[in-house]
């Protein structure tokens, strides 16, 4: 059963909804080309937003998606083009320009302030004042407001950064609501949000929609913009490739679309892999909770050489928790880990790496990256002693080259130069860059958290094909994912977590997707 399926339904009459492309256009980018050094990210792009609709954008990443967006959140500028609204040219030159003109955007890596409250990073920069000073009981009542729509309790006085993923994402949802605007782009607002939280989302963009606002939506789960969109633009390396009804297309459509091949190649196995013996046995981890109970709930379980160990489960049921306490990341947990016969007695992350062990966290931007730096400098993060000289003081740089353009070949990340920083790149090169910095550090054991989210099905695909290719070579991984598709084609087994523990386990072949929901304790519809 598809996710599309678990998402609210609107009806789609075509004698009481009007056509996407009758509606009333307000704004349109005509002829947008924008080049950085070696990468011609948009090639005259054309692209209309309609009116009271949600507009969808969809393309593999470095399809110049977030490029185009960023032009129309005036973050960027155009080589050339022209920008109107409402049949009106209109400058973007800055991020105030786009909102003087009603624009406001929910960026896929959040610009929120981990060290300050929710309620301060709703009105950063936009504070509601009266007689000259800041309105702190007004701000505090229209962000309870705005969460309430958003029928979440979150504390507006919660620090961000104590926030998990999905409650960050909820609060760049309220900071954009809190803006009067009559676009809204949300770049991938979903990668971090439960099933719940998404339809809660499409109510409010309804809602939004019912209010005449228009919506710029990109997402990399397609069966959303089955279930949400009006109008669907493509873009193929930098071009448009196509525009349409969403109401006249299926999935199939979408995915060949954007990638030129047909869905059914994405996901099908291309390495053999044979499981050897047990290489991690993990014995009653625990993890407590704060306020009583546990996080993980006395855990056990073993991984093999050359098996891939998917992780399933909703939101809350520990499942990066677990692979938190595998990495060292957890001090406070207690059970035991046994990795080739030893038993790993400290709980720190730098002794789990030594050892064999390493994350890919869930949030990349936030545990994977530094933004700062390029990507030959973050993959040799976590293994800079290999590249030490003689006297263990100075980095070797030509050793180092050596080894990153390796992992760029290996694991075809598409990037013009290894010094090239970072946050240029696509999040699928990002995530590879990431995975690359594990393998650097020689690991037994790969942890894999939600390794696709936020990227493109062709990105997703590769992402597989890598998988498969560290199973072959012999190494365990554990994979962590919430979409039910991706666990059941790439786990040669599966634990099922709930609230902590582990309710079930299924072989590749005994798994399917309604014996995973109601493992979970969720009967699905």
């Amino acid at each position: 059963m598809s996710r599309v399926n678990e998402l609210p339904n609107r009806e789609r009459e075509s004698s009481a909804m009007p056509d996407a492309f009758q509606s009333p256009v307000i704004l349109r980018a005509e002829g947008i080309t924008k080049a950085y050094p070696g990468t011609l990210a948009l090639n005259n792009v054309s692209f209309s937003v309609h009116r009271g609709k949600v507009n969808a954008l969809v393309g593999e990443n470095g399809a110049g998606k977030s490029t185009l967006m960023k032009i129309l959140a005036g973050v960027e500028q155009p080589g050339e083009g022209t920008i109107r609204m409402n049949d009106q040219e209109i400058s973007l030159s800055s991020p105030v320009d786009a909102i003087r003109n009603g624009i406001g955007i929910i960026y896929q890596e959040l610009d929120l302030c981990p060290n300050m409250s929710v309620v301060d990073n709703i009105f950063l920069a936009r504070e509601l004042t009266r007689s000259g000073t800041i309105n702190s009981a007004e701000q505090r009542s229209r962000t309870v407001e705005l969460l309430a729509r958003l029928e979440h309790d979150i504390d507006p006085d919660d620090i961000v950064g104590d926030l998990r993923v999905g409650e960050q994402q909820i609060v760049a949802i309220a900071k954009a609501l809190a803006q009067d605007v009559r676009i809204l782009i949300m770049d991938e607002p979903t990668s971090s949000l439960s099933g719940s939280e998404v339809e809660v989302l499409f109510r409010v963009m309804d809602d939004l929609r019912r209010h005449d606002i228009s919506i710029v939506y990109i997402s990399h789960r397609l069966d959303e913009i089955l279930a949400i969109g009006d109008h669907i633009s493509v873009l193929r390396d930098g071009r448009n490739v196509a525009d349409e009804q969403v109401a006249n297309i299926d999935l199939t459509w979408i995915v060949e679309t954007m990638i030129g091949k047909e869905q059914a190649n994405l996901f099908v196995r291309s390495h053999q892999h044979t499981i050897g013996k047990p290489l991690l046995r993990v014995r009653d981890i625990c993890l407590p909770r704060v306020g009583g109970g546990y996080l993980v709930d006395h855990v056990s379980f073993e991984v093999h050489e050359g098996e891939i160990l998917g992780l399933f489960g909703l939101t809350g049921a520990g499942r990066s928790e677990l692979l938190e306490c595998l990495s060292g990341a957890c001090p406070h947990a207690t059970g035991t880990v046994d990795l080739s016969g030893v038993v790993l007695d400290s709980n720190q992350i730098s002794d789990r790496i030594d050892a064999g062990i390493f994350l890919v966290p869930e949030d990349r931007q936030r545990d994977g990256l530094v933004a700062a730096l390029s990507v030959k400098n973050n993959m040799v993060l976590s293994s800079l002693r290999s590249y030490l000289d003689r006297l263990g003081i100075s980095l070797i740089p030509r050793k180092e080259r050596s080894a990153t353009e390796a992992m760029i070949k290996k694991l075809s990340v598409k990037v013009s130069d290894s010094r090239q920083l970072i946050s240029s790149l696509s999040g699928g090169n990002q995530q590879k860059a990431i995975i690359a910095k594990g393998l650097l550090t020689n690991p037994k054991v790969l942890l894999l958290d939600e390794p696709t989210r936020g990227i493109d099905v062709g990105a997703k695909s590769e992402i597989f094909n890598i998988t498969e290719q560290l199973a072959a070579q012999g190494y365990g991984v554990i994979l962590v994912s919430s979409e039910l598709k991706e666990v059941l084609g790439m786990a040669d087994r599966i634990l099922v977590m709930a609230k902590g523990k582990i309710t079930n386990e299924f072989t590749r072949h005994e798994a399917s997707e309604e014996a995973l929901m109601t493992a979970t304790g969720t009967q699905r519809i």
